[in-house]
């Protein structure tokens, strides 16, 4: 058995070739730049470009959203200036604090206090120090003295009257975690308050929460007496130093403890249970947390049990009220009643400012604040587990939409296209955003399109002024550089391969030109030649012709490539009338300088025909081929025996049905069978004098008789026109009409006439 062969053919041409190298390459620009993207998803490495560009968006959509309205649940007692020029500056005194307190609850019936501000030291006046001297004095040995310097001594003790004033009321204290330890710095101060969930309840959760390494608690009597506790330190900041996330909880010796917001939530809402809630099915880790839960509501966390900050308007969203209005009563009662109350400062010398997507210069305070109202409206919103997944999928269509689509769309479509993307994932990103609260990232799309787009326009800027320079060396020559520029414009893929479609071929000869040219020395033909065909081929480039050869006096031109042409036979036609029209302007200068004035004919032939690169391995050139060409030739021959400028083909006529023909005989040529019906082009028919109409009519009957061997009619028809109008065409005719008279046609004869000659 002999063995199988098999032969690779190569079915694909080369413009082919080069769109499909072109495709791959842009798909390959677009996968490159998504496959740096994709390691910016997965976190190896982040660019902190897209990251600010990321965090930019964010506080846009948060500015574009916020409600903008006054959240009168919550005010804040202002330590503001002109409370500390009356009452001192702070620290105040512990008793002064007391009463603020007293005031607040007894007075003004609030719901609950948060302090926004460390109370991790005994207070200790000048007054106690002066007893404690004497208590340890020989004055103090006496026990009377000392009884009564030790009951005096209590009745100054600030911190105790501090203390009682927490008793029985939802006084939530405010204490700092530290990320880090100084030198000789204490791990903790003070006492904590109780943990919001021990770590018996975190056996096997891996969350990574935010992780205490000491704190500057409260003070014990102060903390003992208060219902809860929480944490007023930020540990999460962004890179650009902006506050956009807190969290909700950190983790000091395996308990969890709750930030100051969580804790005064947690007091409004009657301290439920608060525990951690995962993905169904999922191990216990950072990446399956889903949410914090309050009792039954569920509070949208991140893998740290950090939430973004629901930030409800500018500064000044909730109402203020000076600590010194409190304490003299001038409050309005209204404004607290029933409110929950923050402590705080916005004096300048405090330093409590913080950046944030609303504000440079954000009042701390203000900040728990919206975080409170946030975890009681459960407005927090949430960057889901699967946004990562979604951004990538994204991504991954926008790269393909964009490798597929824009090497087919033009310039200005393919901006627009690009527009199309970046308000798509802008306004399907906002919808995420206002119905579902989901904080999706926008950036990478938003980068990574317009990182492609410029890279994709990039390539094809290079690209196309290399196809350019190659236009214009291929076809500068022969077609009009507005041609070449629309070719470049509109993208359109040029073929130089072989390839067949309906085109318009044009000859043009100059008559008795060897007679001219023994006339006139080698200079001055060069000189005459040019002289004429320099009209003749402005006229051919006016009409978006290309010129395929100058064979001497003879100009040969097409229409309909390189560039696709839906008018060709029209350009050729009025390209022949504008040399028709620039050889008799050439009359009165030719003869100034004693040349012979020329005449020319024009053979136009429109039908299929193969166009492309023809020739040979050492000489190829851009041409057509076929019998349409040859007709063309053998058309523009026979211009002198009709004695016509322009003779074109049936086709030329149908595709110019505005333009008015007369039919001058039906022939066989040489080297064709078929006969083919011939037609001189007048103009357009709105132009037709009435004096060529009734001669036209006049011709048809003559023709019509003469075809129908009629010889008698023919002949007194075509004498009629003569007389009228000396032709040559009625000339040969009559000479017809006289030879067949001596010499009949056959039987069969069908009114064609053979031309034997070229």
């Amino acid at each position: 058995m002999g063995r199988a062969r098999f032969v690779y053919i190569d079915t694909m041409t080369s413009a082919q070739r080069t769109r499909t190298v072109r495709l791959l390459v842009r798909v390959a620009i677009s996968a490159g730049a998504l496959a740096l993207f994709t390691m910016h998803i997965a976190h190896s490495p982040r660019f902190e470009v897209i990251d600010r560009v990321e965090n930019y968006l964010y506080d846009v959509r948060v500015r574009l959203t916020m409600p903008g309205t006054i959240d009168e649940r919550i005010v804040i007692v202002d330590i503001d200036e002109a409370s500390q020029a009356e009452l001192g500056q702070w620290p105040w005194p512990r008793n002064t604090l007391a009463d603020i307190i007293d005031k607040l609850f007894d007075a003004y019936g609030i719901r609950v206090l948060g302090l926004d501000a460390l109370f991790g030291e005994a207070e200790e006046t000048s007054a106690e120090r002066l007893l404690d001297e004497l208590a340890a004095s020989d004055i103090g040995a006496d026990p009377v003295v000392g009884a009564e310097l030790a009951r005096l001594r209590k009745t100054l003790d600030s911190n105790s009257r501090f203390a009682e004033s927490f008793i029985a009321r939802d006084v939530v204290t405010g204490f700092v975690f530290k990320d880090y330890l100084g030198g000789n710095e204490p791990e903790a101060t003070g006492v904590l308050p109780q943990p919001i969930v021990h770590a018996d309840a975190l056996r096997g959760v891996s969350v990574p929460f935010v992780e205490a390494v000491g704190f500057a608690g409260t003070l014990r009597e102060l903390q003992e007496n208060a219902m809860a506790g929480g944490f007023f330190d930020s540990p999460i900041i962004d890179a650009d130093g902006v506050f956009r996330r807190a969290p909700l909880v950190q983790r000091y010796k395996g308990d969890l403890y709750p930030s100051l917001a969580l804790a005064v939530a947690h007091v409004i809402l009657g301290q439920p249970d608060v525990s951690l809630s995962f993905a169904p099915g999922a191990q216990l880790g950072g990446i399956e947390l889903e949410h914090l839960l309050l009792g039954s509501q569920l509070v949208p966390v991140n893998e740290q049990v950090a939430v973004y900050i629901p930030y409800r308007g500018p500064q000044e969203s909730f109402a203020f009220v000076s600590a010194k209005d409190v304490l003299d009563g001038s409050a309005p009662h209204a404004l607290l009643n029933g409110k929950i109350v923050l402590l705080g400062a916005s004096a300048a010398g405090l330093l409590d400012l913080r950046s944030t997507p609303v504000g440079q210069r954000y009042i701390g305070v203000e900040v728990h604040a919206n975080l409170i109202a946030g975890l009681l409206d459960n407005t927090i919103r949430q960057q889901p587990a699967w946004s990562d997944g979604l951004e990538f999928t994204l991504l991954l269509i926008t790269g393909l939409l964009m490798a597929l689509l824009l090497p087919r769309l033009a310039p200005v479509t393919s901006l627009i296209f690009v527009i199309a993307i970046v308000a798509f994932a802008m306004a399907g990103n906002l919808w995420l955003w206002m119905s579902f609260g989901l904080v999706v990232p926008l950036a990478s799309l938003l980068v990574y399109t317009m990182l492609a787009a410029m890279l994709q326009i990039t390539y094809r800027f290079f690209v196309e002024q290399r196809n350019k320079r190659h236009l214009s060396q291929m076809f500068g020559q022969y077609i009009p550089p507005s041609l070449v520029e629309e070719i470049d414009e509109t993208g359109e893929e040029i073929s130089l391969e072989g390839e067949s479609r309906e085109m318009s071929v044009l000859f043009s000869d100059v008559r008795g030109f060897t007679t001219i040219s023994e006339r006139l020395d080698a200079i001055e033909l060069t000189q005459m030649m040019n002289e004429f065909l320099t009209p003749f081929t402005r006229a051919i480039q006016m009409h978006r012709g290309t010129i395929d050869k100058y064979m001497g006096d003879c100009v040969m031109a097409f229409w309909g490539a390189p560039l696709a042409d839906p008018e060709h036979a029209r350009h050729a036609l009025l390209s022949a009338f504008d040399m028709i029209a620039a050889v008799r302007a050439l009359d009165e200068p030719f003869a100034a300088r004693g040349w012979p004035a020329i005449r020319v004919g024009v053979g136009i032939a429109s039908g299929e025909m193969n166009v492309g690169n023809m020739g040979s391995e050492f000489r190829i050139a851009y041409t057509v081929m076929g019998d349409t060409v040859n007709l063309g030739s053998r058309l523009e021959g026979l211009t002198k025996q009709y004695g016509v400028d322009i003779i074109v083909n049936d086709q030329t006529t149908k595709l110019v049905p505005d333009y008015t023909f007369r039919e001058l005989d039906l022939v066989r040529v040489k080297g064709k069978n078929r006969p083919v019906a011939i037609f001189e082009p007048l103009g357009p028919g709105g132009e037709i004098s009435r004096e060529t109409a009734q001669e036209l009519a006049l011709y048809g009957a003559a023709l019509a008789a003469y075809r129908s061997r009629a010889w008698n009619e023919a002949q007194d028809s075509f004498q009629a026109l003569k007389d009228r109008t000396d032709n040559v065409l009625y000339n040969v005719y009559l000479d017809r009409i006289e030879r067949f008279r001596a010499e009949p046609p056959p039987d069969d004869w069908d009114g064609v006439f053979e031309h034997l000659s070229k």
